[in-house]
């Protein structure tokens, strides 16, 4: 069969698949799987099977499921309380100050956990009800707790970091350095934008009316202390060359459960929670990296990759629009699909293109996951907005949810510019840092 033919059969009916509702990583599987089997009959299956069990016991994605039960042991440790406490009474009686603490919140939660879903459930359930009773917008305080959850994908440690860097082959060490700045630029940015709002409409985010002694400020400090002792360890031995991220992320974890002990939380209940949790959230990841795997060794050895590789290097158009149409790819994507199973539908194709173009694979990457925390709240199936409608009063609707984060959304697409603009932004500090 023509190769082109065959291309146009494979993309229409994973299209399909998806359409249907089918999991990306059961339909890259199938697809993969006859696709073999009609073109290399049953012996073929082989290469799938040997794919599967290199990337399973593959020591780079060992950090994976150790990010995220670090994360979860975080979301049990009641460290959130303390935080939001110490916003509270420092930031507390300057309008929009509870909106930004907890935007800055959301950043330390970020560096903590590598997921997005921790801050987003913990801002939720104590930063939101606290600003809706002291006359808070909501659609700055939504907005603020949807934006400020997503950083968790751009704020090192990051599982999509991992995955990108696992599938473009380019260093996770280097990956989390290189989102240091943009994450805390893309923070900084929604901070001043809530500032210059909260400044502007006095009525949109009021002051409180507490008041606290020196003395009862500095005494929730210490609820700091703890987190942003974790963010530099584990961040701390990457860029410095003691550990490798799958090392870090042992660290990290071992970390994780000693906040759960110091606030009293690692009981049983809470580990056995924590593990399920882990284990649950592993096995899709890592059924989405077998199917992608699959997917990318059929479309390999077909010589479908080449085609498309070869079509879009043959278009007569300068480079830098080749790039903003996948960054345009992206987002449409993030619209309907989940950020982990784009990478393993695009980053095979769109890698080798952006190397071949004279682009670097770590920035690329790095506008990847600004793309993907963009997707985290784009309806209409963004992932941290149906987190919040299911954690928000009885009150809000979806409605108010999507208006919610239309300004963020803006926000984020300023900060993708600013990082394609400035590659250094996200390259400076990689090619600083002690390798190992």
């Amino acid at each position: 069969m023509e190769v082109w033919l065959l291309s146009l059969i494979i993309f229409s009916s994973l299209v399909l698949l998806l359409c249907l509702g089918v999991p990306i990583s059961f339909s890259l599987c199938g697809l993969s799987t006859i696709g073999i089997i009609f073109t290399w009959g049953p012996k073929g299956l082989l290469l799938l099977f040997n794919a599967a069990y290199a990337e399973s016991t593959s020591f780079l994605l060992l950090a994976i499921p150790l990010f995220i039960f670090m994360a979860n042991q975080l979301k049990f440790s009641g460290i959130g309380d303390d935080l939001y406490e110490m916003v509270y009474r420092w930031m507390g009686r300057i309008r929009g100050g509870l909106a930004l603490g907890t935007v800055a919140i959301c950043a330390i939660f970020a560096a903590m956990a590598g997921i997005s879903s921790v801050a987003t459930i913990s801002m939720g359930l104590i930063a939101l009800p606290s600003m809706l009773s002291r006359g808070y917008q909501k659609d700055l305080a939504i907005g603020s707790i949807a934006a400020g959850g997503a950083l968790g994908i751009l704020i090192p440690p990051s599982i999509i970091m991992i995955l990108y860097g696992a599938m473009a082959e380019v260093s996770v060490g280097k990956m989390f350095v290189a989102g240091i700045i943009p994450g805390f630029l893309m923070c900084l940015i929604f901070m001043v934008y809530i500032a210059i709002r909260s400044l502007l409409n006095k009525n949109i985010a009021p002051a409180i009316e507490d008041q606290f002694t020196f003395k009862e400020k500095l005494v929730v400090l210490k609820g700091v202390i703890l987190p942003i002792a974790l963010v530099f360890l584990v961040l701390g031995v990457i860029y410095f060359g003691v550990c490798t991220p799958t090392e870090a992320s042992a660290v990290g974890a071992f970390g994780a459960m000693g906040c759960a002990l110091f606030y009293g939380k690692l009981t049983w209940a809470n580990l056995k929670a924590s593990l399920f949790a882990t284990m649950k959230v592993n096995a899709m990841v890592f059924w989405l990296i077998i199917g992608a795997l699959a997917f990318t060794n059929f479309l390999a050895y077909s010589e479908i990759q080449d085609l498309i590789k070869d079509s879009i290097l043959s278009l007569e158009y300068s480079r830098w629009v080749i790039l903003i149409a996948m960054q345009l790819i992206f987002f449409v994507l993030g619209m309907f699909l989940d950020p982990a199973g784009i990478i393993m539908l695009t980053t095979p194709i769109f890698v080798p293109i952006i190397v071949e173009l004279g682009f670097d694979p770590l920035w690329f990457g790095i506008l990847f996951v600004i793309n993907m925390e963009m997707a985290y709240i784009t309806p209409p199936f963004g992932f941290n907005l149906f987190i919040l409608k299911g954690i928000v009063p009885s009150g809000i609707t979806m409605v108010h949810i999507y208006r919610a984060i239309i300004p963020f959304v803006f926000l984020q697409a300023l900060c993708l510019i600013l990082v394609m603009l400035w590659p250094q932004l996200a390259t400076w500090l990689p090619d600083l840092m002690i390798t190992r």
